[in-house]
């Protein structure tokens, strides 16, 4: 599942992703059930309503296992500190390098299912 502010939802793309306009949006699709099962959260820090530092708390508090990548513009130490804290597996800063994302999406348990 991916995160992307102003990008409109579309479930399940041929890729086999997900997408939320907000982390309200991105919680209910986790909730309701994602088929197939999600091996990745892809966040924004800024996004409208719930930010992602917000969604992180929240997912990990549901779903402590589900590695969670944040992706921000801004990469600052405090950012970076809280989202550690909560238990991101990643931070990434835009522009995201897509080579180091497809190695590090490729060392996850189930993407090699």
């Amino acid at each position: 599942m991916s995160l992307r502010g102003a990008e409109r939802r579309s479930n399940l793309g041929d890729d086999g992703t997900s997408a939320a306009a907000s982390g309200e949006e991105a919680l209910e699709l986790l909730t309701g059930g994602v088929e197939p099962g999600v091996i990745v959260i892809l966040s924004d820090i800024n996004m409208p309503g719930m930010d992602g530092i917000q969604l992180l708390g929240k997912i990990k508090e549901r779903f402590p296992d589900l590695p969670v990548m944040m992706v921000t513009a801004y990469g600052d130490d405090e950012r970076r500190r809280r989202a550690g804290e909560l238990g991101a597996s990643e931070f990434l800063t835009k522009p995201v390098d897509f080579d180091r994302l497809k190695a590090q999406l490729r060392q996850l348990p189930a993407a090699a299912d």
